[in-house]
């Protein structure tokens, strides 16, 4: 049918059609199809991309610099048009809440992603380090909104779901022996409260100190009793007599 409205539309034109132009105009059309379906997919695509940049540029100066910082500033950092920052963001609120929903979902896949570990102890401490970086990359900018919107119940019910899964993860990982005995939650939450002083670190060395921050904390939680006792070597015979 499509061919057949290409051929008449020719004709009207008073060209003549050959059946090697008919074939050759086929393929094109054929073409130009594929294309017209890919188009929505490579524009979201783009979109989706250009949002990222922008949310992770936003993330970024509002940790250095506060809320303050100019949208003019956010686009250049994330090399995107005004145009293209406004048509996605309205108001710089749209962009400060949408940024804040990402830095809480980032924190939310590593409890999960920690607590899916079949390993609870590996799963515990990847949570800790994990968490440690993604605090002293962003901690600016939490601090900065949360003391803008003291009382936001997204955040309350986000810090109190964590929480109880947390809570379960550590249980399992005492079970497993891994974890020392008189663990409880307020060691963690200590822990990161403490994580957040790197932040003050320069930013090249921020990452770097955080997962050695982490490293010595996981250490701290280890059961060791019960690691020197699966590692503990055998006594020799001669020895035991």
């Amino acid at each position: 049918m499509a061919t057949a409205c290409i051929i008449a539309s020719f004709a009207l034109s008073g060209f003549r059609v050959t059946l090697e132009n008919v074939m050759d105009t086929t393929v094109h059309f054929e073409e130009v199809i594929t294309l017209a379906d890919r188009l929505p997919h490579l524009l979201r695509s783009d979109a989706q991309d250009n949002r990222d940049r922008v949310l992770d540029a936003a993330r970024s100066l509002f940790s250095e610099r506060g809320l303050d910082v100019p949208m003019r500033v956010i686009a250049r950092r994330a090399g995107v048009g005004p145009a293209t920052l406004y048509r996605r963001f309205p108001t710089k609120q749209d962009l400060i809440n949408d940024a804040f929903t990402d830095e809480l979902a980032d924190c939310r896949l590593i409890v999960q992603e920690g607590c899916a570990d079949s390993d609870p102890w590996r799963g515990f401490s990847s949570v800790i380090e994990r968490l440690s970086v993604l605090n002293t990359r962003n901690q600016g900018f939490v601090n900065a909104f949360m003391s803008a919107n003291p009382g936001a119940d997204t955040f309350i019910k986000h810090r109190d779901e964590l929480q109880r899964q947390l809570a379960h993860l550590a249980q399992r990982a005492k079970r497993s022996g891994a974890l020392r005995q008189d663990f409880v939650m307020d060691d963690l939450v200590l822990v990161l409260l403490a994580a957040r002083g790197l932040s003050s670190v320069l930013p090249s060395a921020r990452e770097s100190r955080a997962r050695r921050f982490a490293v010595l904390a996981i250490d701290a939680f280890r059961n060791h009793a019960s690691t020197e006792a699966r590692i503990a070597p055998v006594t020799r015979r001669s020895e035991a007599t």
